[in-house]
């Protein structure tokens, strides 16, 4: 028996991002892989054998093949990304019948629900190069950490870049207000605390405030001022697998929450003021956060105390040198973020910034 079933067709985008492709007879085991797909926000093409003359068993960028179904696929092309599913325990002969069709997986419900809910929302979401994390952190209060965090993020969107900005600290009073954008329509970290799970990249993203050309993750002007470290994980995984640039203003603190959000970051840029006093409080701070960040760095801001210079604060902290944060006049003049201004002294530093990890990412 052969046939198709779908439920209209595919636009160009869904055909570009591609479709999953279910091959099964199974009505109780197709029931379930469509309601699966439906949580992964995926639209799948069901057949009940190898698509002819379309070349979709080729093309399809997963292939759902129930354990009903296996042995009159034999004589398919091998391929990546083909999961055999059952929902049989006590099938022994399932391995046999994977090998015969070269599956890469085998799963088995209800067990592997969650994993083959996140492989298919990889698929519709078109996942590819996660997006570069940096997390921005100050050596003390005061040393400029949310400045840097925007300027840092206006400065990538307006070099084209798909950009979201976080705001891990919910007392810090809120990195849309230092944008500007605290009205601007869109959801706050409250409303993603019972999160859990996977988080759609795309639909995070268009919930969100949009503010000088990127996206806005801060908190809203209630009482919340923590987030499950569960939601934390499930957000900022979801935000990372857009692509482009994540930056995030953290906390000097770390407790669960703030752990999970350290677990993603590629970099980390401490910000330190070149004082003594400052660069005492932040060796505590760049202790805390080396136990679980691989790769912090240190971004010294002026003006310099006798005796200081941006290699020698490097130096006191142990830390490679990001360089020197420059001082930049009239942020708040004109409705401008900082690093608004294209050719000030902040928006080149994070032009260098980004491209110097830019190269670092491609070497690595």
């Amino acid at each position: 028996m052969a046939g198709t079933t779908t439920d209209d067709r595919p636009s160009a985008a869904e055909g570009r991002q591609g479709r999953p492709l279910i091959v099964t007879e199974d009505v109780e085991l197709l029931d379930d892989l469509l309601r699966l797909c439906a949580a992964a926000g995926a639209r799948p093409e069901v057949h009940h054998g190898v698509p002819e003359g379309r070349g979709r068993w080729e093309t399809a960028p997963l292939v759902l093949v129930g354990n009903d179904t296996a042995r009159r696929l034999r004589g398919a092309a091998r391929r990546r990304g083909v999961v055999l599913v059952g929902k049989d325990q006590d099938d022994s002969g399932v391995w046999q019948r994977a090998v015969e069709i070269g599956a890469d997986h085998v799963l088995m419900l209800p067990d592997g629900e969650q994993w083959l809910v996140d492989r298919i929302a990889d698929v519709a979401e078109g996942v590819g190069r996660p997006a570069l994390t940096v997390g921005v952190v100050g050596g003390r209060g005061g040393a400029g950490a949310s400045t840097l965090a925007c300027a840092l993020a206006v400065t990538s969107a307006r070099q084209g870049t798909r950009t979201l900005l976080v705001d891990a600290d919910p007392l810090g009073g809120g990195l849309d207000v230092l944008l500007g954008g605290e009205s601007a329509d869109g959801l706050r970290w409250p409303a993603f605390a019972a999160s859990r799970g996977r988080v759609g990249g795309g639909a995070l993203e268009e919930s969100l405030p949009e503010v000088h050309a990127l996206r806005v993750l801060s908190w809203d002007r209630g009482d919340a001022v923590a987030i499950p470290p569960q939601a934390v994980r499930a957000v900022l995984a979801a935000g990372r697998r857009r692509g482009g640039a994540v930056v995030v203003d953290l906390p000097r603190r770390v407790d669960e929450s703030v752990a999970e959000t350290l677990a993603q970051l590629d970099m980390g840029l401490l910000v330190v003021p070149a004082e003594l006093r400052a660069v005492a409080a932040a060796s505590r701070v760049a202790s805390a956060f080396g136990m679980v960040l691989r790769d912090l760095r240190v971004a010294v801001r002026g003006p310099y105390a006798p005796g200081l210079d941006d290699h020698e604060v490097a130096r006191l902290l142990g830390l490679p040198l990001a360089g020197e944060v420059p001082t930049e006049a009239g942020l708040s003049d004109g409705g401008r973020p900082p690093g608004g201004i294209p050719r000030g002294p902040l928006a080149r530093f994070c032009e260098g910034f980004w491209e110097r990890a830019a190269a670092r990412g491609e070497a690595t």
